[in-house]
């Protein structure tokens, strides 16, 4: 009889995660017919609870918001990658039951970008500062040679941005959210805020602009990508993104020496067209 793997996504809101959808594909191109994926609406308060449950079929997390820090102090150890954002999005459990954590949104970052021809920056801009900003600034600190410009809506969010630059190595200046426009003229933007807020940035877009990397993937385009890809500047989105962190988890917690990039997406952009 064959051993049963299972592995799930947690985080709240949890409904709207792709990433069962996006591991199935993978397991099922990968012909691991005893694995499984799941999805559990969990808070901070519940997840300890969670965790110290798991029997021995289990083999990986992923976690969303507000999990990313919370899992850190229930794991026996997190990669460098994770330290350096003090986030950890993947979970793989050993058969002795060790629990190590990584982060795969840095990597999967680089990724999507060289996939669209992106391999390195001259300087570049961020929208936002909330965590996904942080993973950002990681990722740029790999591929970004010169300064890096923060688009915020307050002192205290600059002020952190500042501190993860630092932490990272990455030269940092920051500028209040009423002059996000600026970030256009960067050859990289990176926008890491919610739905909705960047809405207002569309008609500003110039022409022949360089690179969006636009971290949202529900609803897609945003209105500022479609403004983009008008304009005539790439577009890079979040679906490449989750497609390529997801990639690298499903070889994490499976030992796959290569999980299906190309299945993996097309049952991604199945399941937004559904939507």
């Amino acid at each position: 009889m064959s051993t049963q793997h299972r592995a799930a996504v947690l985080g709240s809101p949890i409904t709207h995660s792709l990433s069962p959808v996006l591991h199935r594909a993978a397991y099922a191109e990968l012909g691991l017919d005893d694995w499984s994926y799941g999805r559990f609406e969990l808070d901070e308060e519940a997840l300890p609870g969670f965790v110290g449950a798991l029997d021995g079929s289990w083999a990986g997390l992923s976690l969303t918001m507000p999990l990313k820090r919370a899992i850190i102090p229930l794991l026996d150890e997190i990669s460098d990658t994770a330290a350096s954002v003090e986030a950890v999005n993947t979970v793989v459990i050993g058969e002795d039951g060790r629990r190590t954590g990584d982060n795969t949104d840095i990597p999967g970052m680089i990724a999507a970008l060289r996939e669209r021809g992106v391999e390195k920056a001259e300087s570049a801009a961020v929208l936002g500062a909330g965590a996904t900003a942080s993973s950002a600034l990681a990722a740029l600190a790999r591929i970004c040679a010169g300064p890096v410009t923060a688009y915020v809506r307050s002192e205290a969010r600059a002020a952190e941005m500042r501190v993860w630059g630092e932490r990272l190595g990455v030269d940092v200046r920051t500028a209040a959210w009423e002059r996000a426009a600026e970030a256009f003229d960067a050859p990289l933007v990176i926008a890491t805020t919610p739905a909705g807020t960047t809405d207002a940035l569309a008609a500003a877009v110039p022409d022949a602009a360089g690179t969006l990397f636009d971290v949202l993937y529900d609803p897609w385009p945003t209105a500022l990508a479609a403004a983009w890809s008008e304009r005539g500047g790439k577009v890079v989105g979040g679906l490449d993104l989750l497609v390529h962190q997801a990639v690298l988890q499903v070889e994490l917690m499976t030992g796959a020496a290569e999980a299906p990039l190309a299945a993996m997406r097309a049952a991604g952009e199945a399941a937004l067209a559904a939507r």
